[in-house]
């Protein structure tokens, strides 16, 4: 591999990962426990967030969707649902503090009374919070957004385990966080050959377009960070799905154009400890039922203690295999000048619309 470009420094943000999330869990471990609201007094939990912030809250249904007792959504857009209220929690992320879809989201969910944790670097959005009598976390300096996953999930695991409704939240984090060390000192540059799983998986991707797959909501979360992961810092095409629900129709899809799909798409799959029986079953009849119109099919595992860590390790072989891809194919990972178009676009006046815009990544 030639002299990788990376302008922004991308390589060392993802070195970085365990550490940031380490110090992120013990930021929000300091502040003051009255600062947060009590169990009795929420009946749901939404996040607000796009793109690699709003990730985080996707982190969080998957891992915690079998400990919360109450319900939590996930919202990708600019309006909240009916049922914000006052007996919501609503945590709102983004990064940069700039991002407008989270701004209105987050400015009517306090409007309606949630209780609101802000997190963010700053920006419009901790004013918001302020001026709505919530709660602001600050994030540690990243690069951009997306190399931020540490600093934003830590203190969405804590504000919970604060209010009383995750207690094993602490216990989640030193797990995930010691998954992320073992992962690294297997993925980092040093480690050449097919001791390093990220540069084996780059290589065997090659130019081929990746198609993941995982199962469940561990798997669901991994495979479209993955998706992301490969379209931001490779700057290539790549899809996701998930199991069960892909056997309901995308498996038909493979019943044609055999002579062209087995040139250009690689499967991963995306395997945990934490699937549904069945869903282990559905990759290999589903396999064997389309790998034939596949270039290849690669399986990927998870490991660690846990679905915090499994799922993080999951969505951390991704980064570091879009890394990697990156550096093979000489694109400078950190630059997304598509995204920066296009909010740029988005920033000009357009008569036919009203009100503020944001920039930022998000």
């Amino acid at each position: 591999m030639t002299e990788p470009v990376d302008s922004l420094a991308f390589g060392d943000a993802v070195f970085g990962l365990p550490e940031q999330l380490t110090e992120a869990h013990r930021a929000a471990a300091g502040i003051d426990p009255e600062r947060f609201p009590s169990a009795d007094s929420i009946d749901n939990v939404v996040v607000l967030g796009m793109g690699g912030s709003g990730i985080a809250g996707d982190v969080l249904a998957a891992a915690a969707n079998a400990a919360l007792p109450v319900p939590v959504t996930v919202l990708k857009q600019y309006r909240v649902p009916a049922f914000v209220g006052p007996r919501t929690l609503a945590f709102a992320l983004s990064y940069s503090g700039r991002t407008e879809e989270t701004l209105a989201m987050a400015e009517a969910a306090g409007d309606r009374g949630a209780h609101l944790i802000a997190v963010s670097r700053g920006g419009p959005l901790a004013d918001l919070a302020h001026g709505l009598d919530g709660l602001h976390i600050d994030c540690a300096e990243v690069p951009m957004p997306r190399a931020g996953l540490g600093t934003l999930v830590a203190p969405v695991f804590v504000a919970l385990y604060r209010v009383g409704l995750l207690p094993d939240a602490p216990d989640w984090l030193a797990d995930a966080e010691a998954q992320l060390a073992r992962r690294r000192d297997r993925c980092r540059a040093d480690v050449e050959g097919e001791g390093n799983p990220a540069r084996e998986l780059a290589r065997r991707i090659g130019r081929t377009i990746p198609l993941v797959y995982g199962a469940g909501a561990l798997g669901s979360v991994a495979a479209m960070r993955w998706k992301f992961d490969v379209n931001e810092n490779a700057k290539a095409p790549a899809f996701w799905n998930f199991y069960p629900e892909l056997d309901h129709h995308e498996i038909c899809s493979w019943g044609q154009h055999g002579d062209v799909t087995r040139q250009v798409f690689t499967l991963v799959e995306l395997r945990h400890e934490f699937e549904h029986p069945q869903a282990s079953r559905r990759f290999a009849i589903t396999r064997e039922i389309i790998e034939e119109a596949l270039a290849q099919v690669i399986e990927v595992r998870a490991e660690g203690e846990g679905r915090l860590a499994q799922l993080l390790d999951l969505m951390y072989l991704g980064d570091w295999t879009s890394l990697y891809m990156a550096y093979d194919a000489g694109v400078d990972p950190g630059p997304i000048e598509a995204i920066a178009r296009l909010k740029d676009a988005l920033a000009a006046p357009d008569p036919t619309l009203t009100g503020s815009t944001a920039t930022g990544e998000d």
